[in-house]
């Protein structure tokens, strides 16, 4: 009889249950909230909180305002600063060269009429020294080369020239020009004939 009944019953199909949608559900939930008793102490505290978050909101943009503005300010001084230093890093320099070329214009207003050339040439000397001792005093060094091995580093062939014996051979021969160093730096490469 049981399975009269079975088969009598109408088997019900299973169809998918409709879930609510996630926004429906959250505006129900808003709508709980703003319908739900909320006592008036309750209501006082949520807004004490708000408005010191609002004003602790306010506060750290002033203070990001106003540390912004600061390191604004603190980039252009550098700026300008840096600026200055490279327009004037000579200055002390060249300002030491100042008492070289009045020698030289005395010199040269001295020698203007002169006629005997030995006391001209010791004029130029006295000036020559007084200039090496001025760059030395800062630094700078000139650096010997005729008879050294050739070395990139500190000296710029412009010519090789024939060796007059095989020791000279890759040495310099010759100097054009004068290198100068810095405080152990080249400031300016030697030019130089090397033998070959």
């Amino acid at each position: 009889m049981s399975q009269k009944k079975d088969k009598d019953t109408p088997k019900i199909k299973e169809q998918p249950v409709d879930a609510p949608e996630i926004e429906d559900v959250l505006d129900d939930t808003d709508t709980d909230i703003d319908e739900a008793d909320v006592t008036g102490n309750e209501a006082e505290a949520m807004l004490q909180k708000i408005q010191q978050l609002t004003e602790d909101l306010e506060k750290e943009k002033k203070d990001y305002l106003f540390l912004r503005a600061d390191f604004d300010n603190y980039r252009k001084r550098m700026l300008k600063e840096r600026e200055e230093l490279l327009r004037n890093a000579g200055e002390k320099v060249l300002k030491g060269l100042l008492p070289i070329v009045d020698d030289f214009e005395r010199g040269l207003q001295a020698t203007k009429d002169a006629e005997e050339a030995a006391a001209v040439r010791e004029g130029m000397e006295l000036i020559y020294n007084k200039l090496l001792r001025y760059l030395a005093d800062n630094g700078v060094k000139p650096m010997e080369s005729t008879g050294q091995i050739f070395d990139p580093d500190f000296h710029e062939a412009i010519a090789t020239i024939p060796a007059p014996s095989e020791d000279l051979r890759g040495k310099v021969m010759d100097t054009t020009t004068r290198g100068y160093m810095i405080n152990d730096k080249v400031l300016r490469h030697a030019k130089v004939a090397v033998g070959e």
